[in-house]
């Protein structure tokens, strides 16, 4: 009887130590993944100013004329 407890046991800790490591290992990759990416890959919308924006404006009338 005490060797099946022994058995299991190990067994238990065994998968305990297998799904801490996968974690551990995913949270890397991810981490690895993250910083593996270009500094240019700025996925946020380039905001334009108002007063570039209106200089804009202004030349768009003015070649259409």
């Amino acid at each position: 009887m005490e060797t099946m407890l022994g058995f299991a046991g190990v067994t238990v800790v065994t998968t305990l130590a297998l799904f801490a490591a996968l974690a551990l290992e995913s949270l890397l990759l991810h981490g690895m993944l993250r910083l593996m990416q270009p500094a240019t890959a700025n996925r946020r919308p380039v905001r334009l100013q108002v007063a570039h924006g209106t200089r804009l404006v202004a030349r768009a009338f003015g070649s259409r004329s």
